[in-house]
């Protein structure tokens, strides 16, 4: 498993990492720290039909996606 870290990117960055970091990985956690990242992340792995969790840990996020 692969972790993500996208603090300080905004829209669309976050997701484009994450779609790419799926290509080669099928469990990755990606942390984003900022509520627009975390909504759109979850949306495309639960499109690609993935399983999300995410936990908030301070002020960022550890999406989870399985």
């Amino acid at each position: 498993m692969i972790e993500v870290d996208c603090r300080g990117l905004s829209c669309p960055e976050p997701v484009v990492r994450t779609k790419k970091a799926l290509k080669d990985n099928a469990e990755i956690d990606v942390i984003v720290d900022n509520r627009a990242s975390l909504e759109n992340v979850k949306r495309y792995a639960s499109a690609m039909k993935k399983a999300v969790n995410a936990v908030q840990e301070g002020s960022a996020w550890r999406i989870s996606i399985r």
